[in-house]
């Protein structure tokens, strides 16, 4: 009896003692090019990693790397998550020409009307077409921006014939091919490295989205602006992704993928897209304040910058559809689910 009364009092003494066992917590590496001032962190990425935390009971946390700070440029960013040297990659697809060929769609000339519904559109998209083409990482979500518009220091853009002799910023393969369509010399470049460029003469004007000026103070370097009618799709648009290691998704627990998941997918996509429409009035605000000059295409005259659309359209069916993509059915089935979200 008194070995027994013994070994209980040893048991419950290890027990009082013992230190609490807690569950490992996990710190995902996030990494993008934007300023950690810019609306994709502030807005989009520290609410989603706050939301991850809650959820996980702290077991998921994030540790953002804005401005390319884990090293390498923008284009590489997708190799990154590919590799692990992140775990989770804000970026373009089309910075890494030719590599996601079924995506590139989305920017194609007056494709869409809001970047909420295209963003919805574009998740549904890439779950029928884009699967193989991003294979190497585990997608969170893929979204465009708000519409893109046209901007330059040279002087006012009020017909195509005034992009003669401009050299022109855009990002990725389709937009490049489209202002040289237009008329202007396409330079390609990251949107970092667009505000030297401008500074230096580098590029006589560019084409973005009004959220990204103010934070990269394009505003305060840029005279003449010029945006289609709104009753008109936009000009372009650009497609993003956020995307994760498969490795590192791969190895965790099951209920911490289930967090992963419950913050992926079409509904994170629109959220994503939301933000940019609404960020866009209070930033063209800005420009507007410094006495910048503005003209718009009136939807008399849109007939014949849609017709460029439309020949960049076939074109693109007829190379993807030489690659072994069904180029026309992506291109019908793009239209359809960008008209079919964006008018809820």
């Amino acid at each position: 009896m008194k070995l027994k009364a013994l070994i209980g009092l040893a048991a419950a003494t290890a027990t009082l003692f013992a230190a609490p066992v807690r569950a490992e917590e996990i710190v995902l590496k996030v990494a993008h090019f934007w300023p950690a001032t810019a609306l994709s962190q502030q807005k989009i990425l520290e609410p989603w990693c706050a939301k991850i935390a809650v959820e996980s009971d702290n077991r998921l946390k994030c540790q953002i790397f804005p401005a390319m700070q884990l090293g390498g440029t923008p284009a590489q960013l997708i190799q990154q998550a590919a590799d692990g040297v992140a775990d989770i990659v804000w970026t373009l697809p089309g910075y890494t020409a030719g590599r996601f060929p079924s995506v590139e769609v989305f920017e194609l000339p007056f494709m869409t009307h809001n970047a909420e519904g295209a963003s919805r559109a574009a998740w549904a998209y890439y779950e029928q077409f884009g699967q193989k083409d991003f294979e190497s990482v585990k997608p969170l979500a893929f979204h465009v921006h708000d519409a893109g518009h046209i901007h330059n220091n040279k002087r006012p853009i009020t017909r195509m014939s005034d992009f003669r002799g401009l050299k022109m910023r855009a990002p990725t393969r389709l937009t490049n091919r489209m202002i040289a369509h237009l008329g202007a010399t396409p330079v390609a470049m990251p949107m970092p490295q667009t505000p030297e460029a401008v500074s230096k003469g580098v590029v006589d004007g560019y084409v973005l989205p009004w959220e990204v000026i103010p934070t990269m103070k394009l505003h305060e370097m840029t005279k003449y602006h010029t945006e289609m009618d709104a009753s008109q799709p936009s000009l372009y648009t650009t497609f993003f992704t956020i995307a994760m290691n498969k490795a590192r998704y791969d190895s965790l627990p099951d209920e911490l993928k289930k967090v992963i998941d419950a913050n992926s997918g079409a509904d994170f996509s629109a959220a994503i897209g939301r933000a940019w429409d609404e960020s866009a009035p209070a930033a063209r605000q800005q420009a507007v304040d410094r006495g910048n000059q503005f003209h718009t295409i009136p939807a008399s005259e849109a007939a014949e910058w849609v017709k460029v659309g439309d020949r960049l359209a076939a074109e693109w069916v007829k190379e993807v559809s030489g690659k072994g993509y069904p180029g026309q059915e992506m291109l019908d089935t793009a239209r359809a689910l960008i008209a079919t979200h964006s008018a809820r």
